[in-house]
């Protein structure tokens, strides 16, 4: 995630030095702390979160025996690990959808993205707790925000209430209640009005829907991208509405992604979901020691675990594993796979949720992107016809110089790949035979190197 790189190139910078010592001892982490609470300050994060964490750390570190197995380097990076996830909230926050139907409001200033997250979460409560989501558009003050809520529902396949702008947010809530029941609705999703800033309108406003219609989920809907000052927002909005959890959202920004570390700290609200794009599938649910991992470039392997169970289709991984073990595995195959790498977030993604690759990748950002490659060979696949993606031992010259020409690449670069590609297949028919293809699921991706 972008936003925390600039956190966690300073994080592993500090953590550095203890690497190569025989023990951790008040001495020589003084640098290390210092270094941290330097990183921490600059990325935006509350000061009290800042001392209250450093102590921690100080206290933990020394109190602790460096096991036999381990360096203190590693030592000191498990300490500091587990103290991220205590201030990042400890452990994940559930969402909250019970009720008949239940009732989730979104809140927060404008432009936050509230409307945007309401479908997400609208796709996102129908795919893991297999319940019918409505929407209900109740912010008559913007322009367009009841309809940009209707085209989102259209586009998710969502029911949506056909709020009007001249109505007043009390007298949709009460229609919509008879709507929710007649539509056998489970969990209704309330996009309520924001504002510049918080004022008594709005939370008068809030506190009079609540009334009408009592929520199991008042969630903030909050921009990562405004720092410390979005720990103020959600204190302003838990005093009056009692927030039940947050979503930060634009985490894929460039900010300093002090606010994801100060929030929970300073508010006791939990983060709930992190908005990561503008597509209908950008939410991801908030684990604390996930995160963590990332930032300390540990990975985060259960997470592209779990990308992989929503995107991979069992019968045809399989009918994949088989062909590789055969060494049958065509060009069309190899672009399939492409095509399910790309939704699962794109190689640069995937490689972010390996330990030790995100450091890696940033060491060879001189070199072209990997989804930069991926469209190049995707080019390079798309280009041929499917007799050769069948069987590509059939490309001579006049073949590779039409593939190079419609492709936009050189025919060097169609002779790489072709290459690479052989190599690949029979890489992984001998990992297959040697039993090491990922128990047949055949659902990773060929070894493919990317020689652009």
């Amino acid at each position: 995630m972008a936003i925390f790189d600039s956190l966690s190139d300073r994080l592993l910078g500090s953590i550095k030095k203890i690497r190569g010592q025989s023990r951790i001892s008040e001495e020589n982490i003084q640098d290390a702390l210092k270094d941290i609470r330097m990183s921490l300050l600059e990325a935006d994060v509350n000061f009290k979160v800042v001392k209250s964490f450093m102590d921690r750390v100080k206290e933990k570190a020394l109190g602790q025996e460096v096991m036999g197995s381990i360096s203190p380097g590693q030592q000191f990076v498990k300490v500091v690990h587990d103290e991220l996830v205590n201030v990042l909230g400890g452990e994940t926050e559930e969402l909250v959808v019970r009720g008949k139907p239940g009732v989730i409001f979104l809140v927060g200033l404008q432009g936050t993205g509230k409307t945007t997250t309401a479908g997400k979460l609208a796709k996102h409560i129908r795919a893991k707790y297999a319940k019918r989501p409505g929407l209900i558009p109740a912010d008559v003050y913007r322009p367009a925000a009841i309809d940009q809520l209707k085209t989102l529902g259209k586009q998710n396949d969502v029911l949506v209430f056909d709020s009007k702008p001249t109505q007043k947010p009390e007298e949709i809530l009460e229609q919509a209640k008879k709507w929710a029941e007649e539509n056998m609705i489970d969990v209704v999703i309330v996009d309520t009005a924001g504002r510049l800033q918080i004022d008594e309108d709005l939370m008068g406003e809030l506190q009079r829907l609540k009334g009408i219609w009592e929520p199991k989920e008042v969630l903030l809907v909050a921009d990562a991208m405004l720092g410390q000052q979005s720990v103020n927002v959600a204190e302003g909005f838990h005093q009056r509405l009692g927030l039940t959890g947050l979503v930060l959202t634009k985490v894929d920004g460039d900010a300093r992604g002090g606010a994801a570390l100060s929030i929970r700290q300073a508010t006791g609200v939990p983060i709930k979901f992190l908005g990561v794009g503008e597509k209908s599938d950008a939410l991801e649910v908030f684990h604390p020691d996930r995160l963590a991992s990332r930032i300390l470039d540990m990975g985060d392997v259960l997470s592209l675990v779990e990308k992989a169970q929503e995107v991979i289709d069992e019968k045809s991984a399989r009918e994949s594993a088989k062909k590789i073990a055969k060494n049958q595995f065509t060009v069309e195959d190899f672009l399939k796979q492409l095509q399910m790498m790309k939704k699962m977030g794109g190689m640069e993604s995937l490689l972010g949720m390996l330990p030790g690759m995100g450091q890696m990748m940033k060491q060879m950002k001189d070199m072209a992107p990997p989804d930069k490659e991926v469209k190049k060979i995707e080019a390079i696949i798309q280009s041929m016809t499917k007799k050769e993606r069948a069987d590509h031992r059939i490309l001579n010259g006049s073949r590779r110089l039409r593939i190079a020409n419609g492709s936009g690449t050189q025919v060097s670069d169609v002779n790489k790949f072709i290459k690479q590609f052989e190599q690949s297949q029979k890489m992984m028919s001998q990992l297959m035979k040697m039993g090491l293809g990922g128990g047949g699921r055949g659902g990773g991706f060929p070894g493919m190197r990317f020689p652009f």
